[in-house]
């Protein structure tokens, strides 16, 4: 799991049909060794811009969707309510 924060919305109005109704959105990972990549995640759980959240990457977030099948590589997973000062 990967702590991020978001920054910024992706649309994309072609893309594969499986991917049709989820939600795009630009996470900048914080902390350790990849601090400050960035990833495109889909958001389920309706987090905001400048949220910092939980980001499951691999089959663990096609998981989240509940389709293996799925091309999606990152989902966020929760929102983070208090971080003990990450960053």
């Amino acid at each position: 799991m990967i702590i991020a924060k978001l920054i910024g919305s992706v649309w994309a109005t072609r893309k594969s049909d499986s991917l049709n109704g989820l939600k795009f959105m630009l996470a900048e990972v914080i902390g350790g060794t990849s601090a400050g990549q960035r990833l495109i995640v889909v958001d389920t759980i309706s987090a905001g811009i400048g949220d910092k959240v939980i980001v499951c990457t691999g089959s663990a977030a096609r998981r989240m969707l509940g389709d293996d099948n799925i091309p999606v590589d990152a989902a966020v997973i929760g929102i983070i309510d208090d971080d003990c000062n990450i960053e």
